[in-house]
């Protein structure tokens, strides 16, 4: 068995040895200068000798912008029919086949037209990268699903497209491009944004000065954390650092649930650590008695957590402290995350009267709890 592990961990290295080299801009919204910025290390690149080109790139009519493909090699887009229109889409293949050194691939959220190869953009990033070729792409702050709960209460807005936290973990390198909310809202009133019938909407909705800040705020400390996870990676002299391992414990409480995995997902995302979703399946909700509603959201949200980076546990148990107990000491667990007091699962640990001795077990194997609000 380790002969065959060690074996399977010399050709992930290897893989990953041959993989393309994956650059991200972020921003804390549209309009701060990603593509832009794209562009102009595009021509960089071009003048010193390396064969990079488009793949795919939205200016989104802005004049600045636009004027900067001039004088790049542009891979045609594929051309599909949708609904009786003709639309356009990245050529993943086409991109393949050329093998450019490096290849700019803008708007990483995307979801690709119905009847493509992948759903999202991003897959066919992947795509790209597992064939050696480099990419360069953009995203903003407000599509990375962990934040999704964040953004919605910053902005009244529920972001549909949105990018695992996993595909901006494997990027070699993340940069933020940043600008103060004055400088933002000055350039969407000077019409650099959005067209002139759009700039009062935007002004009074999602580009509020307070939206802005906090957008900022999130893009600042998302990339900060990227930095973290490269020092933590990389610089091998860091020594007596705890290796984190989160266990996030969820009820069948649908919203609670979906709150704790999104929270736990960050904490585990900044600390460049494993963790686990725990689900403890009490006798009452054994599946020929649990309602078919609370089923439905429990798979949804294994499914969330899962695409967050967890290791999805479900046990059957009446004692929810002893299970948690229990995977704590399985897996070497360093840190518990639960919902705040009103959870199902609070209850249920308050009612066995057993919660003293959840916090008393995890004081002495020095275990953290933390309770997500």
């Amino acid at each position: 068995m380790d002969e065959k592990r060690s074996a399977q961990d010399f050709l992930n290295l290897i893989k990953k040895s041959r993989r393309g080299k994956f650059k991200i801009y972020i921003g804390m919204s549209a309009g701060v200068g990603k593509t832009y910025r794209m562009l102009q290390e595009a021509h960089s690149l071009l003048t010193n000798g390396i064969d990079v080109k488009i793949g795919y790139i939205e200016t989104h009519n802005r004049k600045e912008t636009h004027a900067l493909l001039d004088g790049l090699p542009i891979i045609p887009r594929r051309k599909l029919f949708y609904k009786g229109k003709e639309l356009e889409e990245l050529d993943v293949q086409a991109v393949i086949n050329l093998r450019p050194e490096v290849v700019i691939v803008d708007e990483l959220a995307h979801t690709n037209i119905e009847g493509s190869k992948n759903e999202k953009r991003w897959q066919d990033v992947m795509e790209i990268l597992d064939a050696s070729i480099n990419v360069i792409s953009a995203v903003n702050i407000q599509h990375i699903e962990s934040l999704n709960e964040d953004v919605k209460n910053i902005t009244d807005i529920e972001v549909k497209e949105r990018i695992p936290d996993s595909v901006l973990a494997q990027a070699d390198e993340v940069v933020n491009i940043d600008l103060t909310a004055e400088e933002l809202i000055d350039r969407l009133k000077a019409g650099k944004i959005y067209d002139a019938a759009k700039i009062n909407s935007a002004l009074n909705n999602f580009f509020k000065n307070d939206n802005i800040l906090q957008l900022r705020e999130l893009a600042l400390k998302e990339v900060a954390s990227q930095v973290q996870r490269k020092v933590e990676t990389e610089v091998s002299n860091i020594k007596n650092i705890r290796k984190e391992k989160f266990l996030a414990c969820i009820s069948s409480n649908e919203k609670t649930a979906k709150n704790v995995i999104r929270k736990a997902a960050r904490l585990a995302n900044y600390y460049n650590s494993k963790w686990y979703l725990l689900y403890v399946q009490i006798p009452r909700e054994s599946a020929d008695k649990i309602a078919l509603d609370k089923q439905r959201h429990l798979i949804n949200n294994f499914k969330l957590a899962t695409e967050l980076g967890a290791e999805i546990i479900k046990v059957e148990n009446a004692n929810v402290t002893r299970a948690i107990i229990q995977q704590c000491e399985e897996r070497k667990i360093t840190t518990v995350c639960i919902g705040k007091p009103h959870l199902n699962l609070w209850k249920i640990i308050v009612a066995t009267d057993t919660f003293n001795s959840l916090l008393n077990k995890l004081s002495k194997e020095n275990i953290d709890l933390v309770i997500l609000s």
